[in-house]
């Protein structure tokens, strides 16, 4: 089968920044956002997901990381939606339960043409690394509304803001390699309305 593969490019005033994905990878990633916890956390995402991902950004680091991580979000939904192109034979819900030492993130998502966002982790530090903690949720909804998936974090068992953040990152990954995955029994879109 054809490997699934989007490229995107966005250029703002605050941003430039290209994205390319290979939903059908192997994990492969090339990342470079000049934010080293972000780079880490886009690592994982490629690597437990099995997407092939290159990202290069440059934003205005010089104001904040919040640019670089929102947009960076909005890009890579963009990839996404466009790589699913019509969703045929995919299985469309994906979900994942995934531990990271005391840390148990649940995570679920819907691709079902419809954009929504919603997570319970709450992180009791401002910062991880070179990142604030509150970019998480700019990134993740900013995934949710690009890509126009239903997407919900459930922190089951709270600890380290660090195994926190890196287990939302590959629950993530888990969740949307099961919703992009194809099942045979799956001939056309699961929707009874035919589309999504």
């Amino acid at each position: 089968m054809e490997h699934r593969i989007s490229q995107i490019e966005r250029v703002t005033k605050e941003t430039q920044i290209r994205i390319r994905l290979d939903l059908d990878g192997s994990g492969q990633a090339n990342i470079h956002t000049g934010i080293g916890f972000f780079d880490h956390m886009l690592n994982g995402f490629a690597r437990h997901g099995l997407f092939d991902l290159d990202v290069e950004v440059t934003g205005d680091l010089e104001v904040d990381c919040h640019h670089t991580i929102e947009d960076t979000g909005i890009v890579l939904g963009q990839a996404i939606r466009e790589a699913v192109k019509d969703k045929k034979g995919i299985r469309r819900y994906g979900s994942q339960i995934l531990p990271m030492d005391e840390v148990l993130v649940l995570c679920a998502i819907d691709l079902s043409g419809r954009p929504y966002y919603r997570s319970d982790a709450v992180f009791t530090v401002e910062r991880i690394g070179d990142l604030d903690t509150e970019t998480v949720r700019e990134f993740f909804y900013a995934v949710s509304y690009s890509a126009a998936m239903n997407l919900h974090f459930k922190m089951l068992s709270e600890g380290n803001n660090h195994h926190m953040a890196e287990g939302m990152f590959k629950a993530f990954a888990k969740a949307l390699d099961m919703a992009t995955g194809y099942d045979p029994r799956i001939t056309d879109v699961l929707s009874t309305k035919g589309s999504l």
